[in-house]
């Protein structure tokens, strides 16, 4: 529904009493010179035409501002996010920084954003096309920073990182880069009320085509295929490390994912607990079974969650964290024992777990997110840091 401002409709009421008067009132006289009562049909339909005119160019803008029609719409404007090459006090131009610092200023060089969408807040979400140095791969990556990354009182301080991972097809776009699941509304109500790290949200795609005809890539580098692992794990830290003030340790280092994403997200923590130290998978396959790995099975040994865990458990760490949560109406009835079982097989040692039953829950991010507020998002961000300043 269109809003035309008073002051318009007065604006609209008064030119169309003008013009009544110049083309009625002031023309209507006898034949003796002397006017007649004022005639005030004309003067109606100037004011009824002045008002529709504003009335159909406040629609208009509302159409065009829907449909993202410039200039009602900053989408595709650019952002920054006061990262990248020269952003100062970095090792990309700025001061020097101390070699005990827990922060890593941008390395640089800063991507080129541009705007996805603005939430009510005043914060972006801001995309851009990367293209990975280690695994040769090119794929969009959507980004967002809470309120707080921008307040000048966190301006040396780094923040801690989620990468997360969607389901289903998992290209061209991430799902979780739309303010309809909440998800980054949900970080900032989260932050304030206690429970959860202000998180830099980084969101990539999972895989290098479309997930579909029973092909998909497990989030990792199966021979003779895009290194999609090596694509998560190595370019899409390093390109938030370019653009992002973030922590050095991996207690600043984190994925959230749902069904193959959260398999990707579980099963990276576990590869790499050097780099990463917890996940929120929620609904998750718990063992590799893409049809790529066929005749691959040493690889596909490496990728399996199954023998991380329990390689992790035989070295004695280090320390992972693992949030799970499952609805209880998953479309595959096995989700949930499975989970269950590994937890009762691997829970151990330094493989940390939780579990939050979600009843009447369903396999879709709509259940998931206000879910992760109940439970997964506080186990994981109370052995997290950040944001964090020398």
């Amino acid at each position: 529904m269109s809003h035309i401002p008073d002051g318009q409709y007065q604006q609209a009421y008064q030119e169309g009493y003008r013009q009544g008067y110049e083309d009625g009132w002031a023309q209507s006289r006898d034949g003796d010179g002397h006017r007649d009562e004022p005639r005030p049909r004309k003067a109606r339909r100037w004011i009824i035409a002045g008002v529709s005119v504003l009335a159909l160019g406040g629609v208009a803008a509302g159409v065009m501002a829907y449909f993202e029609i410039p200039p009602f719409t900053d989408k595709g404007s650019p952002v920054s996010f006061g990262g990248g090459a020269g952003a100062g006090g970095g090792q990309a131009g700025g001061a020097e920084q101390s070699a005990n610092s827990k922060v890593l200023m941008p390395t640089g060089p800063q991507a080129d954003f541009k705007n996805s969408m603005t939430l009510g807040d005043g914060t972006h979400v801001a995309v851009t096309t990367v293209t990975g140095k280690k695994s040769g791969f090119t794929g969009k990556v959507w980004v967002w920073a809470p309120k707080e990354y921008g307040d000048p009182k966190f301006a040396k301080s780094g923040f801690p990182v989620l990468i997360a991972l969607p389901g289903g097809a998992g290209y061209p776009n991430n799902y979780w880069m739309g303010t309809d699941l909440g998800l980054q509304t949900s970080i900032s109500k989260w932050y304030h009320e206690g429970k959860s790290k202000p998180f830099i949200l980084v969101m990539p795609v999972l895989n290098p085509a479309p997930d579909d005809k029973g092909i998909y890539w497990d989030g990792s580098d199966i021979p003779g295929q895009p290194k999609m692992g090596t694509w998560l794990t190595e370019d899409v830290p390093d390109f938030a490390k370019a653009n992002f003030r973030t922590i050095k340790s991996r207690d600043g280092w984190a994925f959230m994912g749902s069904s193959t994403g959260g398999f990707a997200g579980l099963k990276a923590v576990l590869k790499h607990p050097d780099k990463f130290k917890a996940v929120i998978a929620s609904g998750p396959d718990i063992v590799p079974d893409s049809p790529l790995w066929k005749g691959y099975d040493k690889e596909k040994a490496e990728n399996n969650p199954e023998v991380l865990a329990k390689q992790l458990i035989d070295k004695k760490g280090p320390d992972v964290y693992l949030a799970f949560q499952v609805g209880t109406n998953e479309s595959n009835k096995n989700t949930l024992p499975n989970v269950q079982k590994f937890i009762a097989t691997y829970g151990k040692g330094p493989v940390h777990t939780s579990l939050r039953v979600i009843e009447g829950g369903q396999h879709n991010a709509k259940t998931y997110v206000p879910n992760m507020g109940e439970g997964p998002i506080q186990f994981i961000s109370k052995v997290m840091e950040g944001p964090v300043s020398d």
